[in-house]
């Protein structure tokens, strides 16, 4: 038994994937494709605001550099394990904000430990039909997360998570776009590589 069509949209924070993956969300239902949006983040601004009100600097400084990678990993997880439910159980085009390689990504560019035990417990999440990369030059990621003012993004970790994508053993398998075109130009590759 297949599963559903399941798309996903990874990059670097300000990449925007979530803009993207929402839009292609609109266009498909506007053409009669049943389909949902799915955000699988692992709650970086949630536990980064938490942690500024309690007077730590983020997240890995409220709960700790073992503590807080694993916070992050399992919300993913539970995240992911919601999106194949709802999608197998409505059988719409699953249009995914992040999927597994994020979680690497981060704990790559963090330089966190247990990223082998991680991704083993996320082998049982299915692969995406489609995977599309959002190559987008981190000059430009960082301009667009300070713009939308959620969050921060330093120059050199935007760095770290682009050279960590390009790095994954499944990079050649992925959809290449380029990200740093206007939205509009970003949208019509994407269409052209999902076909849906």
């Amino acid at each position: 038994m297949t599963g559903p069509v399941m798309i996903a949209l990874v990059g670097v924070d300000g990449s925007g994937k979530t803009t993207q993956a929402k839009a292609l969300v609109a266009r498909l239902r506007g053409r009669g494709v049943p389909a949902r949006y799915f955000e699988n983040a692992g709650g970086r601004p949630l536990w980064n605001r938490l942690a500024r009100a309690l007077g730590r600097k983020d997240g890995v400084a409220l709960f700790g550099r073992t503590a807080y990678p694993a916070l992050e990993a399992t919300v993913r997880a539970l995240a992911m394990v919601r999106t194949v439910a709802v999608a197998r159980l409505t059988g719409r085009v699953a249009v995914l904000d992040r999927w597994t390689w994020c979680q690497d990504v981060i704990m790559t560019a963090r330089g966190d430990r247990g990223r082998r035990a991680v991704w083993a417990a996320y082998a049982v999440l299915p692969r995406p039909t489609v995977v599309c990369f959002l190559a987008t030059a981190p000059e430009v990621a960082q301009r667009r997360v300070t713009a939308r003012g959620i969050d921060t993004e330093e120059l050199a970790h935007l760095r770290a998570l682009d050279a960590a994508y390009r790095a994954l053993p499944d990079f050649d398998t992925f959809v290449v776009l380029d990200g740093d075109r206007s939205p509009d130009e970003v949208a019509a590759a994407l269409d052209a590589a999902v076909r849906c």
